[in-house]
């Protein structure tokens, strides 16, 4: 085989890799209002899902539940290393704004292996909100993230209003601008 081959189809994989996980540029722009993937639920009603609430909260929780709140609803990984940065950004958002109506729903895409790995990652990131786990993937394939973190903010009707991709630093400005917008603040 050819050693040139070999190494160009693992630098293809690790790239892959890398752009799943939120290895977007920090010149990428954080909010999309159309286009492919999750991008493309932007002004439409967000899919209703239960998953099994693992952190800060109790059995299952359910979008369906939320509905009359904003949601900022987040898809995230123990394995995410974007997702340590941006964990501590989104539990100062519902810190602050919880009060008025937001409610902060992460979901973990982990595998079934790592799945004891959330409560102590929320823990060490500082996460009050609840976080659930998509274990058959079911929530990701309605959303259709397109790395890991991506966040989508739904209205107290429950369409989606926002849509971001990755973590990049600075966003979280944004993404207030946005929650304040849908509170009516």
């Amino acid at each position: 085989m050819n050693t040139r081959k070999v190494l160009s189809g693992v630098a293809v994989i690790m790239c892959a890799a890398a752009i799943g996980c939120g290895a977007a540029s920090e010149d990428s722009p954080g909010a999309a209002t159309g286009g492919e993937g999750g991008k493309g639920l932007v002004g439409k009603p967000a899919p209703d899902f239960t998953v099994a609430a693992v952190v800060n909260g109790k059995g299952k929780v359910s979008l369906g539940s939320l509905q009359g709140k904003v949601v900022l609803l987040d898809f995230w990984g123990t394995f995410c290393e974007p997702c340590k940065k941006s964990f501590p950004k989104l539990q100062d958002l519902y810190t602050k704004y919880g009060d008025s109506g937001l409610r902060v729903l992460g979901v973990s895409e982990d595998e079934a292996d790592d799945k004891d790995k959330i409560p102590e990652f929320a823990s060490n990131y500082g996460a009050k909100f609840t976080l659930g786990w998509d274990r058959d993937k079911n929530v990701a394939r309605s959303y259709k993230p397109e790395t890991m973190p991506s966040s989508f903010l739904i209205d107290k009707s429950g369409v989606v209003r926002f849509a971001h991709v990755g973590y990049h630093d600075g966003e979280e400005v944004e993404i207030e601008k946005e929650i304040k917008q849908l509170l009516g603040q």
